[in-house]
């Protein structure tokens, strides 16, 4: 008998390794921007961080840094990370997602240190107003997330979110209930998501043109009615109540993260439930795994006897009704009366939220909130008077919406089937 021997090598294909240099491309032309910046205009003096607000019932230290040697580590911080994620990538194939956190805050202590410069800037304010105005993000990126997991691509959620702010207001003002004006928002928020459904799964139109279409209509309608019903009648159907904030015993009372996270109103505690909520469904339920199976393979799922179209739409309306409640911080969330166009592009941020989270909850949270950071450090900046362009200030968030996509996020993979129609045979 002959033995023949046989080489592994020669029976089983060779893996290619797909490395994406985006991340470190990205990292390494921000740490040069960066210091470009402190260099060509350096500041002297020392930067202040306020950590805690005359209220607090526990009062912290204020934190003074000198300006030229801490921006100068931090640019030698960033420098090594970037580094090392070229090193990761080189050898592992991808840069991990804690890195470019880390890479993130150690660039935001380096940049607020230079541009508040002689002044005081408060840490609790910042951080509140970043998480105000993250919250329709977040409403957004949820909605996004779930739509997207199911199949449908939500070109509309800048639409539902308008939607829900113009009618919050209406309601709520006609009523004088803050509650009526979120269910009606949810509603209407539903409404919008109705009729995308419908177009893109009923009669197969493209996904993204019914959801351009939408928001199109959706401006249109409501800068109409504006000009032609509220504005003559302001105080009848344009004066919505204002949500009260709910401090929450104890956990309030927490140094710098209890005036931000539990000093809230019932909208900012309903988002919370709400995140949780969607990723614990999403992965831990029966229903979560359906419309998984639907986003990735409709084919295989309406084989095991799923029904693939009535879970895409039943999905889109309950994500639509989730956006027209995010609509609502726009309007009875600050008590601000309804205006043309106010939600300025959030739906379209919470779509990069939802490309940036990876299609995950927490994620797109969690980038929802970066985005409002940056919304929140353009308005602090300017009132302490920052020598940082005020043109630049206002491109601040759309800049770092652009930087964290395009350069950050790596190699991402979408659903397979997000977007696709399903037509049974």
């Amino acid at each position: 008998m002959t033995t023949i021997a046989v080489s592994t090598d020669d029976v089983l294909p060779e893996t290619t390794v797909i490395r994406s240099w985006k991340t470190p491309i990205a990292l390494a032309v921000f740490t040069v921007l960066f210091g470009i910046l402190i260099f060509a205009a350096p500041r002297a003096g020392e930067t202040t961080f306020r950590l805690s607000s005359s209220t607090d019932a526990i009062q912290l230290p204020d934190l003074v840094l000198p300006v030229m040697p801490t921006v100068i580590v931090c640019l030698v911080l960033l420098a090594l990370l970037t580094a090392l994620s070229a090193f990761l990538v080189r050898s592992r194939a991808h840069s991990p997602l804690w890195l470019v956190v880390l890479y993130v805050l150690v660039a935001i202590v380096g940049f607020l240190t230079w541009a508040a410069s002689g002044a005081a800037l408060p840490v609790p304010g910042l951080l509140a107003g970043a998480l105000g105005l993250a919250v329709p993000l977040i409403y957004g990126a949820l909605t996004g997330v779930i739509g997207e997991r199911v199949g449908i691509v939500n070109i509309a959620i800048e639409g539902q979110l308008l939607a829900g702010a113009f009618t919050a207001a209406v309601v709520g003002t006609i009523t004088g209930s803050p509650i009526a004006g979120m269910l009606a928002a949810m509603v209407s928020g539903a409404l919008v998501a109705f009729v995308l459904a419908a177009f893109a799964i009923k009669y197969v139109v493209d996904q993204v043109i019914v959801g351009v279409v939408l928001n199109v209509l959706v401006t249109g309608l409501t800068s109409f009615l504006y000009s032609q019903v509220l504005q003559s009648n302001a105080a009848e159907l344009n004066a919505p109540p204002r949500l009260d904030r709910i401090p929450i015993p104890l956990l309030s009372d927490i140094p710098i993260i209890g005036p931000v996270f539990f000093r809230q109103t019932l909208l900012v505690y309903i988002m919370y439930i709400a995140v949780f909520a969607v990723w614990f469904a999403m992965f831990r339920t029966r229903w979560g795994l359906r419309l998984r199976a639907v986003g990735e393979h409709p084919q295989a799922a309406d084989t095991v006897g799923i029904k693939v179209n009535p879970t895409r739409f039943w999905n889109v309306l309950m994500a639509g009704a989730i956006a027209g409640l995010g609509g609502t911080v726009f309007t009875i969330g600050n008590g601000i009366a309804f205006n043309k166009e106010m939600t300025a592009g959030a739906g379209f941020i919470a779509l990069a939220a939802v490309i940036f989270g990876q299609w995950d909850p927490i994620k797109a949270t969690l980038a929802a909130l970066l985005f409002g950071f940056a919304s929140s450090l353009q308005n602090s900046l300017s009132v302490i008077g920052s020598p940082v362009p005020s043109e630049f200030m206002l491109m601040l968030p759309y800049l770092v919406t652009i930087f964290v996509v395009a350069g950050v996020v790596g190699k991402s993979r979408a659903p397979a089937a997000d977007g696709v129609a399903y037509v049974k045979a």
